[in-house]
């Protein structure tokens, strides 16, 4: 089965990839996997602080998940699935891919502002668009609900 692959985080462009991955895995008898990425500066603090800041930010990924799981079973049918990665953004999304022969396709969010597509996209397009080992669809930031789901 192939899986849309999609990066959480707390921005506008991640809903409009969510929503795309969504109903493209809908539509074609796909899956979602939702890949949250706790960050190198989240938990370098003394062991103790840094173990606690660590199963916090695990906590709220998972909060989250639930609350776009139970969405996209609602209104599109399809049950995601989370993996949870620590590190550098873009190794892990690349080392996530490597590790799940099933990820077809990454969906990335672009930043609705005209100051550049957003860092994500710059660095995994830009820098790494020609290694990536699976195609990459970006959502325009500025698109609609609507014009999401008449493109999907």
């Amino acid at each position: 089965m192939r899986k849309f692959l999609v990066v959480m985080d707390s921005s506008p462009e991640f809903l409009n990839a969510l929503r795309y991955a969504a109903i493209r895995a809908s539509k074609t008898g796909g899956a979602v996997e939702i890949l949250g990425i706790i960050g190198p500066e989240e938990f370098q603090h003394w062991l103790g602080v840094g173990e606690a800041m660590r199963s916090e930010a695990r906590e709220r990924i998972e909060a989250h998940f639930e609350v776009f799981s139970k969405w996209m079973i609602e209104k599109e049918g399809v049950e995601p699935e989370l993996v949870i990665r620590e590190g550098e953004k873009v190794s892990e999304i690349l080392a996530q891919i490597k590790e799940d022969p099933e990820v077809g396709i990454l969906v990335l969010g672009a930043n609705p502002s005209g100051d550049g597509p957003g860092p994500l996209v710059s660095q995994l397009v830009g820098h790494q668009g020609g290694v990536l080992p699976v195609p990459v669809t970006i959502v325009p930031g500025s698109m609609t609900k609507e014009a999401i789901i008449a493109v999907s």
